[in-house]
């Protein structure tokens, strides 16, 4: 798998990385980014909150997103090991 450099703007900064992630995936990362960034700043009422802050409250809110979505992966998984147990369990 090949690295390759990407040039983006994101929130109006240039970025420029390695990643073997297709462009696609980056381009919709991009996009859930700047969705939530701009929620976020309406969710602010107009108050005069600083990109830094917003960007923390984003990075928070997508570490969660993530965390719930890892339980429930977790979840999933337990569940269906024990369906296979059950099933080995009562095959023998």
């Amino acid at each position: 798998m090949s690295h390759e450099h990407f040039n983006l703007t994101v929130l109006g900064t240039a970025v420029t990385f390695r990643h073997s992630a297709d462009m696609e995936r980056v381009h919709e990362a991009i996009a859930l980014v700047e969705e939530r960034f701009a929620d976020q700043k309406l969710r602010s009422h107009g108050m005069q909150s600083n990109k830094d802050i917003l960007l923390t409250v984003l990075a928070l809110g997508l570490a969660d997103d993530l965390l719930q979505s890892q339980k429930k992966l977790d979840d999933v998984q337990n569940r269906i090991e024990a369906m296979l147990s059950k099933i080995e369990e009562e095959s023998v």
